[in-house]
C-alpha cells in the first residue's frame, strides 16, 4: 500500500486530483483529505463532481462536511446540501454561518441540554433520542433560563441512583467561550483548562455549540506553521506540495525587498573598498559580524514579538525590555568577541586584528539587542505585525551598522 505522502504527492501532481482521490478506499478518503493542504483540499473539491462530493460529504460528521463544503463554490455547495437529507442538511447550514477560523467554526453539535430541576430518567430519554438520530453519544449541558450551569459527565447515568439524586450534585465547570472569538483565544482557553471541553456561547449566553481537545489540534498546527511562516517570509497558505509556479509567485517580491537591503550593505561594504584592499583578511572577517549580529537581532526580536503576544510590553513600557536586550547584547558580544579576537589573533598573527574584530562583535551585539527589541515595538504601535515585518529591518540595521563598525574601525586601527 502506498504511504500517506506518496498519495499526496500523487494528488498534489495529478491534473485531476478527484480522480486520484477516488481511487482511495472510502475508510482512507476521510483521513487522508484532511491531511491535504487546503491548497490541495481545494483542488480535489473543485475538480469532484457534485455527485461524487455529495457521496463524500454524507460520510462526515456535520462539522467535517463543513469544512469540505466551505472550499466549494456557492453554486456547488447550495447543489450538494438540497441532496442531503434535513436534519444534516440544518446542522451543516448552521455551522457554514460562521467563520472557519472562529469559535463557532470549531464547534460541534453533539450536545443536549437539560434544565436544572429535570431528572435522570429525562436526561436518559434526551440522550437515547439523541443517538437514535445521530449515532453519536452527545455531551449533556444543565442550563438555568438558557444559561450554562456546567456538565454532567455521561457516566453519572449509569451510575447514579435516578430516584435520589440531583442533576446539579454531579456537574462539571465547564470553560466557555464566546462564537465569534479567534480560534487562538479558544486555543488559550484549552491551555488554562486542557481536561476540558469548552461549550461556545451566543450574545446572550446560550449554548451554540461545543469544543473538543481534538478540534484544537489544528489550531496549534497552523499556528507553529504560521510563526515559522512569519519569520521567514513565506504566504502561510504556502504548501511543500505546490509546484514552482505558486511558489515563485508567492515568494519573489519578499526577495526583491531583502535584495534591496542587500544592496544596502554592500554600498556600506564599498566605502571601505580601500581598506578592504590594503588588508584583505577584513574580508574573511566580514559574514562572521554579520552573522552574529543577525542571529543575536532575531534572538531579541522573538522574545520581544512574544512579550507583544502576551501583552507584556509595549511601546509605551519598553524601555526596560530594550535596555536588557541592548545589556544582554554587550555581554554576549564580549564573550563572543574575546573568542574571535583570540582566534584572529593565533591565527594570524595581527593584534590590532583580533582587537578590531573583538570590538566590533560588541558593538554589533549591542546595535543587534537595540534594534531586536525597538523595531517590533515600533511596528506593533504602527498596528504592522512585527512577526511578519520585523526580521528584514533588523536584519539590514545590524549588516548595514556592523559592516560600518567593523570596516570604520579597521580604517581607523588598521
Amino acid at each position: 500500500m502506498a504511504t500517506s505522502t506518496d498519495v499526496q504527492q500523487a494528488i498534489a501532481t495529478s491534473a485531476t486530483p478527484a480522480e486520484e482521490f477516488r481511487e482511495l478506499p472510502e475508510a482512507r478518503q476521510r483521513q487522508l483529505f484532511f491531511q491535504l493542504p487546503e491548497t490541495i483540499q481545494r483542488a480535489v473539491v473543485d475538480d469532484m463532481s457534485r455527485e461524487a462530493l455529495g457521496r463524500f460529504v454524507r460520510r462526515l460528521d456535520p462539522d467535517e462536511a463543513t469544512d469540505v463544503l466551505g472550499l466549494a463554490d456557492e453554486e456547488t455547495r447550495t447543489a450538494v446540501l438540497r441532496r442531503l437529507d434535513e436534519d444534516r442538511r440544518e446542522r451543516i447550514e448552521f455551522l457554514l454561518e460562521f467563520s472557519p477560523e472562529s469559535a463557532a467554526g470549531l464547534m460541534h453539535l453533539d450536545y443536549v441540554t437539560v434544565a436544572r430541576d429535570a431528572g435522570f430518567d429525562d436526561v436518559a430519554e434526551r440522550v437515547r433520542r439523541f443517538e437514535e438520530r445521530t449515532g453519536r453519544f452527545p455531551i449533556v449541558f444543565v442550563v438555568e433560563d438558557g444559561e450554562l450551569l456546567g456538565e454532567l459527565p455521561g457516566q453519572t447515568l449509569a451510575m447514579t441512583d435516578r430516584e435520589s439524586a440531583h442533576l446539579t450534585d454531579y456537574l462539571h465547570e465547564t470553560p466557555t467561550v464566546r462564537y465569534d472569538r479567534p480560534d487562538t483565544d479558544v486555543l488559550e482557553v484549552f491551555r488554562a483548562n486542557p481536561e476540558s471541553k469548552v461549550a461556545v456561547l451566543d450574545e446572550d449566553e446560550h449554548i451554540l455549540g461545543v469544543i473538543h481537545a481534538d478540534d484544537i489540534l489544528r489550531v496549534i498546527e497552523e499556528e507553529a506553521g504560521e510563526t515559522l511562516y512569519e519569520f521567514t517570509g513565506v504566504a502561510e497558505e504556502e504548501s511543500v506540495l505546490d509546484g514552482p509556479l505558486v511558489k515563485v509567485q508567492r515568494r519573489y517580491k519578499w526577495l526583491i525587498l531583502n535584495l534591496g537591503t542587500a544592496f544596502l550593505a554592500a554600498a556600506v561594504v564599498g566605502l571601505f573598498e580601500a581598506t578592504i584592499a590594503a588588508f584583505t583578511l577584513l574580508a574573511v572577517y566580514m559574514p562572521i559580524v554579520a552573522g552574529m549580529g543577525g542571529n543575536a537581532g532575531t534572538q531579541s526580536m522573538a522574545v520581544t514579538v512574544r512579550g507583544i503576544a502576551l501583552e507584556q510590553v509595549s511601546i509605551a513600557t519598553g524601555g526596560r525590555v530594550i535596555l536588557n536586550e541592548v545589556l544582554a547584547g554587550a555581554a554576549n558580544g564580549m564573550i563572543t568577541g574575546v573568542l574571535v579576537a583570540i582566534i584572529a589573533t593565533v591565527f594570524n598573527q595581527s593584534p590590532l586584528l583580533g582587537l578590531v574584530i573583538g570590538v566590533s562583535m560588541v558593538l554589533n551585539l549591542v546595535i543587534a539587542g537595540f534594534f531586536g527589541a525597538l523595531i517590533p515595538l515600533i511596528l506593533d504601535r504602527m498596528e504592522i505585525d512585527p512577526a511578519t515585518s520585523a526580521t528584514i529591518f533588523i536584519t539590514t540595521a545590524t549588516d548595514v551598522l556592523g559592516f560600518f563598525v567593523f570596516l570604520g574601525l579597521a580604517s581607523l586601527v588598521i
